[in-house]
């Protein structure tokens, strides 16, 4: 009986191999079939700068990411999503992962950026300009840290770590046993936005006293900058500007509305858009107004332009200038009555003049005034920093919890004393009380007068939301609040707007700053290699076995057979 039912095995298989393959190989696939991908966690990241000026890249150029994670204490990071924490952050190892072709680049960043030492800090700060000096084609993006996203990061460390020292066959063995993780974005390749707009604002208060009146002109740029734009909030560079020529406006609106105090100066206030791009806001304004209207404040007596920028921290202020005021000019007396009101109003300043030419070779203007002076426009921009090359400026830092400006103790708050300091030394100018013999520590604006809160205020609302250029349109919150609140002050604001031309565009922007990323729990791509071996090593001896049934039978059964005594 056994016989035959082998050969009735052993014929079926041999002249059908599809039905061979129909029996067997559901069974494979639900003993080998691997589990679904797990998704461990979903967050996110904002990517690294991209953008054109005057015809140069800058940032990454890539921004689609689907590869497996890995630290940088992998020997290979090749097509690797490598993943940083700031703390241990080094620019060597950032090199690294880019001269091996990573797949990508993810920098985690604490919760609590406050609670970072000053010195990871100001490192961080100094590397930034680095990582964008040149373009990259590796996607690069940071990440707020949180407990899911620090465990990926652990076990990833360790996977990557205990490579190191193993021989080559425990690396293999480890490689295919471990889990890993897929770092995959969900967003689209970036694209150049098209007709991007940036917005300008102006307001004024007009002198009384005749037609051709001195103008007074106050500066101050919006936007802010960073590494990555959607983590720019820009606290000191240059929310503490805008919040300044804001209280300064809202200052001398006071002492315009009476007939008494009315000066004889025009006051003109703008705020400029586009300052972190070489202050095409202002360019473009300086244009419309010197060069396609025959009737404008700045065509005509123009006494000074005062650019404020970066003034909510420290105890100096610099005047930086493109040319030495000569004895007698306007500009000259605004540089003696800022001297005076420090040393005699606020001793612990120390107030100086910094001189730099201006280097028409250099792709990036120093400093917002420098665009003024190219027009012949006497200007100087204050600020608490003697170097327009300080990191601080254009740091993903300079936010409103790691800003040395939101921990000035219990003194006043340096933000406040600056503007009261430049209020001060404006008046003195406007109504000229030192050629009149006022003494020095004569205060014009009252301590109930300049409004510290509102200076507070005003600077947590612009450093509440990211100011990047790229993300502040026409319809922004930003430009519209700032829009009402000189309008509050000033008279006849408008909008001043700056387009980059098609053909030869001075600046591109792009999209897909933000994404989303999921890192899924899944076996690496060695596990599936030895997996498809192991089945077709299955599939072919059951092969050999079914061609073969009868043979195998006969083997199995000889084996099997009880033996019998012979007598």
């Amino acid at each position: 009986m056994f016989e035959e039912a082998s050969e009735v095995f052993d014929n079926m298989f041999k002249s059908s191999f599809p039905l061979t393959f129909i029996v067997f190989i559901p069974a494979v696939l639900i003993l080998v079939s691997p589990l679904p991908a797990e998704a461990a966690h979903e967050f996110t990241v904002y990517r690294m700068q991209q953008y054109d000026l005057q015809g140069q890249p800058y940032g990454t150029r890539n921004a689609i990411l689907n590869t497996e994670a890995r630290t940088v204490e992998a020997e290979v990071l090749s097509r690797r999503c490598v993943i940083m924490r700031l703390a241990e952050f080094s620019y060597e190892e950032y090199q690294k992962a880019l001269r091996q072709s990573a797949g990508a680049v993810v920098i985690i960043l604490p919760k609590n950026m406050s609670a970072m030492p000053q010195d990871i800090v100001q490192q961080f700060m100094e590397l930034e300009p680095e990582m964008l000096a040149t373009e990259t084609i590796v996607p690069v993006y940071f990440a707020m840290e949180d407990d899911e996203l620090l465990s990926i990061y652990t076990q990833t460390l360790t996977s990557s770590s205990s490579q190191g020292s193993l021989s080559a066959a425990e690396v293999l063995l480890h490689t295919a046993t471990a889990n890993g993780f897929q770092m995959v974005t969900s967003g689209a390749q970036s694209k150049a936005i098209s007709d991007w707009a940036i917005t300008s604002l102006e307001g004024r208060l007009a002198g009384v006293g005749g037609e051709d009146l001195p103008t007074i002109v106050v500066v101050a740029h919006y936007d802010s900058f960073g590494v990555a734009p959607w983590l720019s909030y820009g606290a000191d560079s240059n929310g503490s500007g805008v919040s300044m020529l804001l209280e300064l406006a809202r200052l001398f609106s006071k002492l315009y509305t009476y007939k008494r105090t009315h000066a004889g100066y025009n006051l003109l206030f703008f705020v400029s858009g586009g300052g972190k791009f070489n202050y095409q806001g202002t360019k473009r304004w300086l244009e419309d107004n010197l060069d396609h209207t025959d009737s404008s404040l700045l065509q005509d007596n123009v006494a000074f332009v005062l650019c404020l920028d970066t003034l909510g921290s420290g105890d100096n202020l610099h005047l930086h200038v493109s040319k030495p005021p000569k004895e007698g000019s306007p500009q000259y007396t605004l540089l003696k009555e800022l001297e005076l009101v420090a040393e005699s109003q606020y001793p612990e300043v120390k107030f100086s003049m910094v001189h730099k030419k201006i280097n028409l070779a250099d792709d990036m203007l120093a400093w917002e005034h420098e665009r003024f002076g190219i027009r012949r426009l006497p200007a100087f921009t204050l600020s608490h920093l003697p170097s327009h090359r300080l990191a601080q400026r254009v740091s993903i830092m300079d936010s409103r919890s790691v800003s040395p400006s939101s921990r000035h103790g219990a003194g006043e708050p340096p933000a406040g004393r600056n503007s009261k300091l430049v209020a001060e030394a404006l008046a003195r100018v406007i109504y000229n009380l030192t050629e009149k013999g006022a003494p020095g520590d004569l205060q014009i604006f009252t301590e109930q007068m300049v409004q510290d809160e509102q200076l507070s205020a005003v600077v947590d609302w612009l450093t509440a939301q990211p100011r990047a250029a790229q993300l502040v349109d026409k319809d922004s919150s930003v430009v519209s609040t700032l829009e009402y609140h000189l309008g509050h002050y000033l008279k006849d604001v408008k909008r001043h707007y700056v387009k980059a031309d098609k053909r030869d565009p001075e600046f591109v922007f792009y999209d897909q700053l933000k994404q989303t990323m999921n890192a899924y729990r899944v076996k690496p791509a060695i596990f599936d290699l030895l997996l498809a071996v192991c089945i077709a090593a299955y599939l072919g001896v059951m092969y050999l076995a079914i061609q073969n049934f009868g043979v195998l039978y006969g083997v199995v059964r000889r084996i099997t057979q009880p033996k019998t005594k012979t007598h």
